[in-house]
């Protein structure tokens, strides 16, 4: 208990005399305080980032690998013919939970923000689309695809493998540049509070000279600028981390159009989340103040 209480002293020191070592303000604090606030509020987008990315993976992984699509291509006199067929192969099939074949009405749908909503259906070449729903045990893609291929010939089963795997590789990649962008956030914001802290260092050497005279230790002095800065550079994280908590729920939410960007945020107790960043710049801070410190104590003479 008393090593502990000796560190905490060591951060904040009960003598105020030694935070007159540090300038209460001037282009050090603000320098300090605006670029920890800065960069707690892209940490912020790069966690949301992160998170969104993995929660729209998993959403697009899941609703991918429960579904499959039959396109069937023949004459249109045997089309609904080998429609049937599909249809009734499907039904025998273990692993398929339900199939159906998609409608003309809703394949326009489905057309329209490409080809517009006036396309007109029966005059376009169109195969017939089948979609499936599979069980959870799933179901064998090699022996659907023999029977179909005896039994409807104009059927190719597509059990979006093709799609899943870059869906879920981009995913990957974007959630580890999500990652990389906080460990540079993190080094960006220890080499802004390195330079604060030398430079208000560099202009109290006259005055570190004179506390060496009267006795003060180095570690004395080095105290009140890890003090000083450290709160300072919380403050400016908490406040820049509000910024960007109040930002995202400014936007639109998932279920407005269910994209990427408007997915863009926490959900529930996600929340939370970004409330460890200001005591993570603390840390940062502390260290690269102290680091600064005693080196720059070190060239004083």
């Amino acid at each position: 208990m008393n090593g502990r209480a000796d560190r905490l002293r060591g951060l904040f020191p009960a003598a105020p005399q030694a935070d007159r070592v540090v300038p209460p303000s001037g282009a050090t604090a603000w320098l300090t305080v605006a670029s920890a606030g800065a960069m707690a509020f892209l940490a912020v987008f790069a966690l949301a980032l992160s998170v969104a990315t993995g929660r729209l993976s998993d959403r697009w992984s899941a609703s991918l690998s429960q579904t499959a699509t039959i396109r069937i291509t023949a004459p249109s006199g045997e089309l609904a013919a080998q429609t049937a067929s599909v249809l009734r192969v499907l039904a025998e099939t273990p692993g398929v939970a339900s199939a159906r074949a998609i409608e003309a009405d809703e394949m326009q749908r489905l057309l329209a923000p490409w080809l517009g909503p006036d396309l007109p259906m029966e005059s376009l070449p169109l195969p017939q689309l089948v979609e499936l729903t599979e069980t959870d045990e799933g179901f064998d893609a090699d022996g659907l695809r023999l029977r179909l291929s005896a039994e409807a010939p104009g059927a190719v089963l597509d059990d979006h493998t093709r799609w899943r795997r870059p869906l879920v590789q981009a995913a990957d990649r974007i959630r580890t540049l999500g990652i990389l962008a906080l460990v540079l956030i993190g080094g960006a914001s220890a080499a802004m509070v390195t330079l604060a802290a030398r430079a208000a260092l560099a202009a109290n050497r006259q005055v570190i000279r004179v506390l060496r005279l009267i006795g003060a230790r180095d570690s004395y002095i080095a105290r009140a600028f890890v003090r000083r800065f450290t709160l300072r550079t919380a403050l400016g994280a908490l406040a820049g981390t509000l910024a960007g908590m109040l930002a995202l729920a400014l936007l639109p939410a998932a279920s407005a159009t269910d994209g990427f960007l408007t997915g863009l945020g926490f959900a529930g107790t996600g929340w939370f989340a970004p409330l460890a960043i200001p005591p993570l710049a603390a840390i940062v801070a502390f260290a690269a103040t102290r680091a600064a410190a005693l080196r720059s104590l070190g060239e004083v003479q």
